[in-house]
Formats: structure tokens, C-alpha cells, sequence
């Protein structure tokens, strides 16, 4: 099955696409750093992306006619900064905003579904009535905006017409969630809102894939079992002094059915630490560099080791989010590397990430970890394969 793959970035979804068994016809974005970390990759011969078609460019330059055969899914991530908290919150107004373009290929592509992905910012109240635009415009792409016609007055055209309940023309069922990372096998969390949607006439039921993983579920290994700390090695005397989720373990009556969390620890517990031991770290792996200056201020504290990392963040004028920064049980605390930044997002450990610290903080802080994505992706391809 073919796919189309828009705002690729680090390619956090476009590599959950490939994996899910998607081929990509078109792999498009326009920042020369998340493409040069591909182009990389592809002289490396690292799959998925040694076999992607990149595009370096601007999206609404871009003539999806002339991708030949069908294209069974557009997948992608319209930049986040116009709905982002920590951006302007502009929305529409914002020539960021890229969803036009998401619209604009999924009217011409007219795929049987497609993966849309963006911060969890886009369901604020503040942008309710612009979110549900996306959404009318997804279930009805060829009701294309009118020139002069302003996006509120567009909507309303479009709620007009939903409303009837006479449909011609081409036509989606869109669904959308905010999801957690962490509950999808992640250690991070990140949440972040997906569209998809299935062309009416696939005849598709589909619903978000099940959790299987829980907070819940890594308390009872931490201080139920104490399985957590067993496998990790940790002295009594060394573990957090944890009363809130002590006590909510012991109040638990079975243990739960999913898996625990993924925490900092699990993931980057074989890596020396880079402050520590440069030479062995960065003997590891090149980009497992100790970078000097974090430090805890309000609102900024760290992530924890034995919890999923805080969200990482682009950070804005070449400064990763404060937040980017692991929180030892000391309470001293220092940045993440790139790689171990890579592992709390699922990028495999072969790949390179192209530019400064601060530019590859900034690719990952933009992506959607690749789990999360496999885990939606995956299943609107078996749900596409069932009606082949």
C-alpha cells in the first residue's frame, strides 16, 4: 500500500509508516536540517529512510498530481507552533499553519484514509471553534474556500451542508483523541492529538488502538513487587522516597493488566553517564556528549529516572525546553544527549541526527515518538488490508 507522507521533520510518523508497511511515494518537508538528517541516513543505507523519495520544499509548491497510482494513505504532522503553548497561539492567522496543505493533499490524493498528528495544544478552548473547522474540511475536502471568504464564513458553509445530511462528492469519517505516549510503550509523557479519518466509501470501523502500558502498572512493579528495582539493581537505601505512589500500590486490590511504564531508567541504563565518563560515553556513541548549563528554576525541574521523561520540548532562540534535563535521584540534574533524547522518542540508536545539540534538541522536540505513531498507524493498515 502506497502512502504520502507531508511535514516528515526528524521522521518520527514517516518511520512508523514505513514499519507499519505503508510504501512512501512522496516523503515531503521544507527544513534543511530534519532533511539533511535523512539525506544522512540514506548515504548510511539505514531503512526506512534510504528507500524514501524525499522532497526538500515548500508543501504548497508541490503538485500531487503527478504521483502516479493510487495513494492508499497521507500521513503527517503540520507544524505545531501555531497551536503550540509555548507559541502565539494565532492559529489561522499564523502562516505556520499548514493544515490548508494537509487538506489541500488529501482532496487531491484522495486517499482511502489518513494520519494527521499535532501538540496537544490545537484542543484548547481558545481554538475549539478553528479545530472543528479542520475537522469539517477533513470530512468534506472538496468543499474547498471560496475566494474572499473568510475561514469563519467557510465553516459555517460547511456546517450548513453537514448539517443536510445530503452528501456528494468526496467524503471522510474523521475521529480524533488526544493520546499519551507513555500508555503506548514510550518513555515519555508526551501527549499529543491524532486525526484520522477512512474514506465513506471503504466502509471502515475503527476505533484508537487500547493502552498497553500504565502508570498503575509500573507502581506495582516499583512497590508491590519491587520487581522494578530488582531488575535494575537499586539498593533499598537508593530508591525515591515515593509516599503518593507507595500508598496508591498498596491500595491497588490486583495487579494490572498492562505493562508498567517505560521510565528514564529503563531506557538509558546501559549508557554511562556523560558527565562522569566522557571518553566511555562518547565511545558509545558520538552524540552521547554531556552539554554544561542545565539548571532547575520554577516550572523547569527535570525529568525523574524512575518515571517517563517529562515532554521534550523544540525550545525556542537555539535553547532546548528547560525541561529537557534528567533529574538524578541526588537532585542534581543535567541535559539529556542527543541519544538519550532520541531514546525517550523510539528513534533507533543508528540513527544520526543531523546539526548542533541545540538544532537536533529541536528536531526531537519536535517529533512524535515512533511508537505512538506505529501503534495508530499500524492499525489503520491492518483496517485498510482487511477490505484489499
Amino acid at each position: 500500500m502506497n502512502a504520502v507522507e507531508l511535514f516528515v521533520g526528524a521522521g518520527g510518523l514517516g518511520m512508523a509508516v514505513s514499519q507499519a508497511g505503508f510504501k512512501p511515494r512522496l516523503v515531503v518537508d521544507w527544513d534543511q536540517w530534519a532533511c539533511d538528517t535523512i539525506r544522512e541516513n540514506q548515504k548510511l543505507g539505514l531503512q526506512p529512510f534510504a528507500s524514501w523519495p524525499l522532497i526538500q520544499g515548500d508543501v504548497r509548491q508541490v503538485n500531487f498530481a503527478s504521483i502516479e497510482g493510487t495513494v492508499d494513505i497521507v500521513t503527517g504532522g503540520p507544524p505545531c507552533q501555531p497551536f503550540s503553548m509555548g507559541g502565539l497561539g494565532r492559529a489561522a492567522l499564523d502562516e505556520r499553519d499548514m493544515f490548508p496543505q494537509a487538506i489541500r493533499a488529501v482532496r487531491e490524493l484522495r486517499p482511502r484514509a489518513f494520519v494527521f498528528e499535532n501538540v496537544k495544544g490545537l484542543t484548547r478552548a481558545s481554538f475549539a471553534n478553528y479545530l472543528e473547522y479542520i475537522r469539517l474540511q477533513l470530512r468534506h475536502p472538496d468543499l474547498i474556500l471560496k475566494p474572499a471568504e473568510t475561514w469563519y464564513e467557510h465553516r459555517i458553509r460547511l456546517e450548513d451542508y453537514e448539517t443536510k445530511g445530503k452528501f456528494s462528492g468526496l467524503q471522510y469519517n474523521v475521529i480524533m483523541r488526544v493520546l499519551n505516549a507513555a500508555n503506548y510503550g514510550v518513555p515519555q509523557k508526551r501527549e499529543r492529538v491524532l486525526i484520522v479519518g477512512f474514506r465513506v466509501d471503504t466502509g471502515v470501523k475503527w476505533h484508537f488502538p487500547d493502552i498497553t502500558h500504565s502508570q498503575d502498572a509500573l507502581l506495582w512493579s516499583q512497590w508491590r513487587t519491587g520487581e522494578y528495582w530488582d531488575r535494575h539493581k537499586v539498593a533499598q537505601r537508593n530508591r525515591p522516597d515515593d509516599a503518593k505512589g507507595k500508598t496508591r500500590a498498596m491500595a491497588m486490590l490486583f495487579e494490572p493488566g498492562e505493562s508498567p511504564w517505560l521510565t528514564v531508567r529503563d531506557v538509558i541504563a546501559d549508557l554511562p553517564d556523560p558527565e562522569l565518563y566522557p571518553e566511555q560515553a562518547l565511545k558509545m556513541f558520538a552524540d552521547h556528549r554531556f552539554q554544561a548549563g542545565a539548571r532547575i528554576y520554577p516550572g523547569h525541574t527535570g525529568s525523574p529516572l524512575d518515571e517517563p521523561a517529562k515532554t521534550l520540548k523544540a525550545g525556542v532562540h537555539g535553547v532546548p525546553g528547560g525541561e529537557n534535563m534528567l533529574r538524578r535521584p541526588d537532585g542534581s540534574v543535567r541535559y539529556f544527549t542527543v541519544r538519550e533524547s532520541a531514546r525517550l522518542q523510539t528513534f533507533p540508536d543508528q540513527m544520526i541526527l543531523h546539526g548542533s545539540w541545540s538544532e537536533t534538541m529541536r528536531q526531537l522536540g519536535n517529533a512524535v515518538p515512533t511508537r505512538l505513531a506505529y501503534a495508530v498507524v499500524q492499525k489503520v493498515h491492518e483496517s485498510l488490508k482487511g477490505i484489499a
